[in-house]
């Protein structure tokens, strides 16, 4: 199994733009029926009405390819197949003190429990050395994602990373932050 992790350029951002609804239909089974993550009037699943469509959608999320530096937008391919994608903040898009964020992390479901997501995390982790923070549902029903992160961190870090619980721009989250 060939697990690649690549940085898309705009002209490959749409696989990443056909893979985001899943990931938000993902989430809603952490959040349940609370506002934002539901579908909105339109069935996509945003908080405004405002957006009809799954190419409105897309329009939101190019602001990963317009600042590169910054936000650094990577696909996961499991032989050769699109199979998730990362999304990676730099300041001014992190906490004070952080050097690169986890905005977004998924994989899809068939990848799962192999040892994808744990790898495809270490080698964007060691591509960029400094301060790095991720948030996740802090909910009994996201007790998979939480114990992945864990795990995974755990790993990369030698056990050498924090998790606290706490407020977040996210709403209250369980906090990793390690360095490398």
């Amino acid at each position: 199994m060939n697990i690649e992790v690549t940085l898309t350029r705009e002209d490959e951002a749409y696989i990443i733009k056909n893979l985001y609804p899943l990931y938000l239909y993902d989430l809603s089974e952490h959040y349940g029926l609370v506002p934002g993550h539901t579908p909105n009037g339109h069935g996509i699943y945003e908080s405004s009405d405002e957006y009809r469509t799954l190419q409105d959608q897309y329009e939101v999320q190019s602001i990963w390819w317009e600042k590169p530096n910054c936000l650094y937008p990577f696909l996961i391919r499991v032989d050769g197949i699109p199979a998730g994608f990362a999304l990676i903040a730099t300041p001014p898009y992190c906490s004070k003190g952080i050097d690169y964020f986890v905005n977004e992390f998924f994989l899809l479901r068939p990848f799962r429990g192999k040892g994808i997501a744990e790898k495809a995390a270490a080698q964007i982790f060691t591509q960029f050395k400094g301060s790095w923070e991720l948030f996740t549902n802090p909910a009994g029903a996201n007790g998979r994602g939480q114990a992945f992160w864990r795990k995974a961190l755990s790993s990369y870090t030698n056990g050498k990373y924090e998790e606290t619980h706490g407020s977040t721009f996210n709403g209250d989250m369980v906090i990793f932050r390690f360095r490398n």
